[in-house]
């Protein structure tokens, strides 16, 4: 018999805290996103706002004894609601996979490439050139950084410019009805294949950081992201597929849902084990669910429902929770997050944008992709605490790429909805428009004068 003693539950205190946060992030961000629609934007910005209202940037500052009551700052109580925030993180991420069509990327994969590859180099660029002006403003130089952070600062700035946060475009996107616009999909399939180099670059900024950069371990993080995603592709297609095929055997959605759990968390789990992003697998298992037809697509409805109406919301919250805008006082933090800001706006659009003209995309086309690319959101805000963690940002130097966050993430949607409005829709979106709809029980959004929904 092991004389080991058992794990003690959590704490009555514990428990009650998170039961209070719980509900005090879920009725705010319900709050804030219904307000956010009456004035036209989707939900998903007074959902960012959430945490930014709650966290240290005007609670904790204006009544900081009833901030850090209601939402404790000590890691045991963050970490139970950052594990419900990862879980709606990875479900969000597993549903804009899901929605994409994939025969339609395959004919587009051309335009996809191309956008993503200038979406990516452009900013990338002028970030790296920024970086090298702003090293004494923005590194880290006290004793808690790190000892090569300066040298390395300019190349985390240039990745930080040139992220795209998928799970706020995802969301917006499904608060506006575009998800099964052609642009979405090219938005969604080039802002993974940007986030996928991103997050491979902050490996190597992360190494240079803290044991330099070898050879052997950026070629292992490449050789281990195509070595999934060709598994996937190759063995996880037909077997999900399968175990799909069985578990809709059963007239309840249950069973279908549970294994689309599985499979996602399955895919996150086995991406973070090979050192990259978690992400990146609920991505793919999203993908792999979207090849399953439309009769899978209708069990997983409430799911949907579930991830878009709470655990979302609490995800986008929590991320807010740990930004603090008040060093925007300082004018230099102040002009060089300006600085920042126009530099992660212009180099991303004007990435984004080249790429369409260079794919004969229309002006309003090569627009909506450069607004949908331009949201960074929780992505960006991810890499600032990984730049705060490596000691390679202070705090005002993390100030300023969470300011880069949250405007663009604010400034996308109205600007899409603007541009896509002047793109027509074709038959094939209308068609996808009707398979979607089986998500979610609604009917279909169709244009004025368009006639009925053709048959899926």
């Amino acid at each position: 018999m092991s004389d080991t003693a058992p794990v003690p539950p959590l704490s009555a205190d514990t428990l009650l805290h998170f039961l209070l946060g719980l509900v005090l992030l879920l009725a705010i961000s319900r709050l804030l996103g219904a307000l956010a629609e009456r004035v036209g934007l989707p939900a998903v910005v007074g959902e960012l706002l959430t945490g930014v209202l709650l966290g240290p940037s005007l609670l904790g500052w204006l009544a900081p004894d009833l901030a850090n009551w209601l939402l404790p700052a000590e890691p045991e109580q963050m970490h139970l609601l950052d594990g419900v925030g990862q879980i709606g993180l990875l479900l969000l991420v597993a549903l804009a996979g899901a929605h994409l069509d994939l025969r339609f990327l395959s004919r587009q994969r051309r335009v996809a490439i191309t956008v993503s590859l200038t979406g990516l180099l452009i900013p990338l660029v002028f970030g790296v050139a920024l970086g090298f002006g702003l090293t004494n403003a923005l590194a880290a130089t006290g004793a808690g950084s790190s000892p090569v952070a300066g040298s390395v600062f300019p190349l985390f700035l240039g990745v930080a410019m040139c992220v795209t946060a998928i799970p706020v475009v995802a969301k917006t996107l499904s608060d506006m009805n575009l998800l099964h616009r052609d642009l979405s999909q090219l938005i969604l399939a080039a802002a993974m294949v940007d986030d996928a180099v991103a997050w491979l670059l902050l490996s190597v900024v992360a190494a240079a950081a803290t044991t330099g950069v070898a050879t052997g371990t950026v070629a292992l993080s490449v050789v281990s992201m195509v070595g999934f995603v060709l598994v996937a592709a190759v063995v996880g297609r037909p077997v999900v597929q399968w175990a799909t095929a069985r578990a809709i055997r059963s007239e309840a959605p249950g069973p279908t849902i549970t294994l689309a759990l599985i499979i996602v968390f399955s895919a996150a789990a086995i991406t973070h084990a090979l050192n990259l992003e978690a992400v990146l697998g609920a991505f793919i298992a999203g993908l792999l669910l979207s090849t399953t037809g439309p009769e899978v697509q209708r069990r997983l409805g409430p799911l949907r429902i579930v991830v878009l109406s709470v655990l979302a919301p609490v995800f986008l919250a929590t991320a807010g929770l740990r930004m603090d805008l008040t060093a925007l006082t300082r004018p230099d933090v102040l002009l060089a997050a300006l600085a920042v800001l126009s530099v992660a706006i212009i180099g991303k659009f004007a990435g984004a944008y080249l790429g369409a003209r260079l794919s004969s995309l229309s002006r309003w086309e090569g627009i909506a992709l450069g607004t949908g690319m331009n949201a960074r959101g929780v992505v960006e805000v991810i890499v600032a605490i990984v730049g705060l963690r490596l000691g390679v940002l202070d705090t005002a130097g993390y100030t300023v790429i969470v300011v880069v966050a949250i405007v663009t993430s604010l400034m996308a949607p109205p600007l899409l909805r603007c541009a896509m409005g002047r793109v027509e829709q074709s038959e094939e979106e209308l068609r996808r428009a009707v398979t979607h709809s089986t998500w979610s029980g609604t009917s279909p959004v169709r244009p004025p004068d368009s006639g009925p929904p053709p048959a899926p």
